[in-house]
């Protein structure tokens, strides 16, 4: 788990609610508190997953490197919100392996449902809800495996996005790694609705492989 940044997304909070699902499922656990983290090329070589949750992170070109060729070569890269999708702005290689940028959630917090539109072992069984919570507008690569979407109502500060269907949930391949991305998860309250939580589970046990 690779946590810190902005401390309004409680990484630390956020993250520690899946520690005892991940051991229970026989991982060895361990944290990060640096991006520095990313240039150690022995301790990322024995990594099978890593969880990042760090809003608002600038990566150098060596954190950079060494995260995406990680990831590229096998390892599973999982996060939320924006842990991951609001972070390494100026990473191109980083943003083109996450494959959505965040940019803003017209309304702040507002009533809005998350609808399951992919067939697959992450949403199996699960049905369309509804949240209370920031409504992430993003900039998405048109190759992901969509999972979850969202249709904007057109809240006044941006109206123009009514009837915007916009990605919620999605996973991708990424060389031999595999990519789960979710923008839900503000806060511990929000990744413990219990759907939420199912998705962001069953997503980090994917993107594990």
């Amino acid at each position: 788990m690779v946590r810190g940044g902005w401390t309004g997304h409680e990484p630390i909070a956020c993250t520690e609610l899946f520690r005892d699902f991940l051991e229970e499922h026989g991982f060895e656990v361990r944290t990060a508190e640096n991006l520095d983290v990313y240039t150690d090329t022995s301790l990322l070589a024995g990594i099978d997953l890593i969880i990042q949750s760090w809003s608002g992170g600038r990566l150098t070109p060596e954190q950079e490197d060494g995260l995406v060729t990680r990831i590229r070569s096998g390892a599973g890269f999982a996060g939320w919100h924006g842990g991951v999708v609001a972070t390494g702005y100026e990473a191109p290689r980083y943003q083109f392996m996450v494959g959505g940028r965040f940019l803003c959630h017209p309304g702040g917090f507002v009533e809005h449902t998350v609808d399951i539109t992919g067939a697959h072992p992450i949403t199996a069984g699960l049905s369309s809800f509804d949240v209370r919570t920031e409504q992430y507008h993003c900039h998405v690569d048109p190759a992901l495996e969509v999972l979850a979407t969202t249709t904007f109502a057109g809240h006044p500060e941006a109206p123009e996005t009514a009837g915007t269907v916009m990605p919620v949930v999605w996973t991708r391949r990424f060389g031999a790694g595999r990519v789960f991305v979710s923008t839900l998860g503000h806060s511990p309250a929000d990744l413990l609705i219990p759907q939420t939580r199912t998705l962001t589970e069953r997503g980090l046990l994917w993107a594990a492989g």
